[in-house]
């Protein structure tokens, strides 16, 4: 049965940094998310859209009794939820709860803590399965797709300095541009659409040293 009252992930605050999310993760959600199945299981609904237990067993080689146990885990911290629209009989259907998320900066959280263990163990995940999607279409796209598909993929590195500001203007126009186009199609995809995922990092280089300062410089 649905959990009666799940947490409401979507009364946390949004994240100041980035104005493309709704919503951070709350200690208890958080916790419950830190399991590398169900991380892949939250990334497959996200990506593909409803899907049952046995479903979800299959493409990601577990069993439907396995997911099925981590779907209510993440039911009962408000992740998931049933699509009613679904299914028939006893079959239920499972779908991500609408809204975008984003985990809690580790460094705001004591090190050692629960809380960020978590968070380290989520990001882990994500940037695994984000690394194995781009290996995936690299590795099968041309016999997956058409030249309509494969001609407009991409996948660019770009190098620029900027400062902190000038980053911070970057991430935000990127992230108001994408905002209109999950505003537009998320909810309500165009037919013959297919899931795409986008992979943006923006980020400074550890290794990198400031630029200096070569304006002129005032005589006293």
């Amino acid at each position: 049965m649905a959990s009666k009252n799940p947490p409401d992930i979507t009364a946390q605050p949004s994240s100041s940094r980035h104005p493309g999310i709704d919503h951070v993760l709350p200690s208890a959600s958080l916790k419950s998310l830190a399991h590398p199945l169900r991380v892949r299981i939250y990334d497959e609904l996200s990506a593909h859209g409803p899907l049952t237990a046995s479903g979800l067993g299959e493409r990601l080689g577990e069993s439907s009794g396995s997911t099925s146990y981590h779907l209510r885990q993440l039911e009962r911290a408000g992740l998931v939820r049933e699509d009613t629209t679904k299914g028939k009989g006893r079959e239920r259907w499972w779908e991500r709860t609408p809204g975008s998320i984003a985990i809690p900066d580790a460094r705001s959280l004591p090190p050692g803590s629960a809380d960020r263990l978590a968070v380290k163990l989520v990001e882990d995940e994500w940037f695994r399965t984000r690394e194995q999607n781009m290996r995936d279409f690299l590795a099968e796209g041309e016999a997956a797709f058409g030249p309509e598909w494969l001609d407009i993929a991409t996948s660019d590195t770009i190098n620029v300095r900027l400062t902190p500001d000038q980053l911070h203007a970057l991430v935000t126009d990127i992230d108001l541009v994408l905002k209109r186009y999950i505003d537009a199609y998320k909810r309500t995809p165009s037919a013959g659409s297919r899931p795409v995922q986008i992979h943006i990092n923006a980020f400074p280089l550890v290794r990198g040293e400031p630029t200096a300062d070569t304006s002129p410089k005032e005589e006293r």
